[in-house]
């Protein structure tokens, strides 16, 4: 979730209100079809306490999908099964690589606030180092000749 909290009331491509009925006549099959699919674990939709079957817009639109696999395109049932599963775990992967991806952005916010909160606590008394590049001259050094004492 997004943090706010969700109204228990209204209802999401997730929330699952149509019956099986209902279900088979909106994805133009037929119930059977339907407690086949769920068998096979193709679209698995909720169940209520008395252990009928609840299905939501998004389980009533991957039934379409399956049927179009199976009719249009001579997928077998084993093979659409297989081909949700990889495109959950896409999807699931996607989600992930966000999460990740927002979490980097977070980090390197946070370090970059960091590094100007250490150059700021830098002393601005000392005078920055630089590298001398090294000649061939020679500097001798020769002290001043003491002066006797009383002069």
């Amino acid at each position: 979730m997004d943090g706010r909290r969700r109204n228990p009331y209204q209802l999401t491509d997730e929330s699952p209100v149509y019956v099986i009925s209902v279900a088979a006549q909106l994805s133009g099959l037929h119930p059977q079809t339907l407690r086949q699919y769920d068998r096979l674990g193709l679209v698995s939709p909720d169940r209520t306490a008395g252990r009928g079957r609840r299905y939501s817009a998004r389980d009533i639109e991957l039934l379409r999908t399956v049927q179009q696999l199976s009719q249009d395109e001579g997928i077998n049932l084993a093979g659409i099964k297989r081909i949700i599963e990889l495109e959950n775990q896409v999807a699931a992967l996607q989600q992930r690589v966000a999460e990740l991806s927002s979490a980097l952005d977070g980090a390197a916010v946070a370090m970059q606030q960091r590094e100007a909160q250490v150059h700021a606590s830098y002393r601005r008394d000392l005078v920055p180092y630089q590298d001398v590049q090294q000649t061939g001259a020679l500097v001798v050094w020769r002290p001043k000749p003491k002066r006797p004492a009383g002069e």
